[in-house]
């Protein structure tokens, strides 16, 4: 655990096209003050945009967060994709698999991942659209297979969607797929914890560092500390929502008034709880997180 001067929350997107309002960015300063957004021009953020900038815009010693999965389930199974001789070993090879049979869709996509017929049978693509293997053995509920970060969000009463699930609403599986593309692009570039150590300030890029990060829990620990029912998530649908879960995190609140859209605010909220949640040495050291772990599945960042 060591100081960063920025705090960067990316509510990301795995839907197809080139630009999406769902993709927000939120960047707080550990000098103090509001989480401020930042502006992805008329048309909205393109994932090669953030990507570009992460690599080349990045303030130094900036702790990045990304609301995606990192990885896909092993430990359960002792595979990624159990019954498919090319199943990687690891998180990183797993990056650069999809990445690869990917490489002829535009924008980060990943559809031709999820049409693969080998890579298809894990996965529940639709309704009545479930693989064969999307149901393994190792799967602890009906919804698929979870990492152990997951679960150790399930154990503080949050509701993550397995990533092997590309339907609904609340499914990251789609984001996730293209957020590993990202990954590997950016290998060399930023460093992702826990895959790599945390490096120090005077190191390439100033000392930054990409987390994985669920919006839902910063949500849930700003409402538990407003002193809500079991922590329950509150939706925030205007400014005085979001201003209210920001001064329970202890920080200032945004000047703005009004409607604020789901992405918008979760990247706001999750800045400022980033912000909050690094000085935290448990966050860095989750009881359950091992090497192993750590190579294959990654972790949530904040997830105990």
């Amino acid at each position: 655990m060591r100081d960063f001067d920025h705090f960067l929350a990316i509510d990301w997107s795995g839907a197809r096209g080139e630009r999406h309002k769902g993709i927000a960015l939120a960047i707080a300063e550990a000098a103090g003050g509001p989480p401020v957004l930042v502006d992805p021009g008329p048309d909205g953020w393109s994932r090669t945009e953030v990507m570009e900038l992460l690599r080349d815009a990045l303030p130094a010693n900036t702790l990045v967060g990304i609301d995606l999965g990192i990885s896909l389930p092993f430990g359960d199974c002792g595979a990624f994709f159990p019954e498919w001789d090319h199943s990687p070993s690891h998180a990183k090879k797993l990056w650069a698999m999809i990445d690869d049979i990917c490489a002829d869709d535009p924008h980060l996509g990943a559809q031709s991942f999820v049409d693969h017929p080998d890579a298809a049978r894990y996965f529940r693509n639709g309704k009545g659209k479930e693989g064969d293997l999307f149901h393994l053995p190792g799967a602890i509920t009906k919804e698929g297979r979870f990492r152990e970060a997951e679960i150790a969000q399930r154990r503080q009463k949050c509701r993550p969607v397995s990533n092997f699930n590309l339907v609904g609403a609340a499914q990251v599986g789609k984001s996730s797929l293209t957020g590993m593309r990202m990954l590997h692009q950016l290998r060399g570039d930023l460093p992702v914890w826990p895959m790599d150590p945390v490096p120090e300030k005077a190191q390439a890029k100033g000392g930054s560092l990409l987390v994985e990060i669920y919006t839902g829990l910063a949500s849930k620990e700003a409402a538990s500390l407003r002193g809500g029912q079991n922590g329950s998530r509150t939706k925030m649908l205007t400014y005085g929502d979001l201003n209210a879960a920001l001064e329970a995190l202890g920080s200032d609140p945004v000047r703005k008034y009004g409607e604020v859209d789901d992405h918008s605010s979760d990247a706001l909220l999750t800045a400022a709880w980033l912000r909050k949640a690094a000085g935290e040495a448990k966050r860095w050291e989750p009881r359950f997180l091992t090497a192993e772990i750590a190579w294959t599945e990654g972790w949530t960042f904040g997830a105990l």
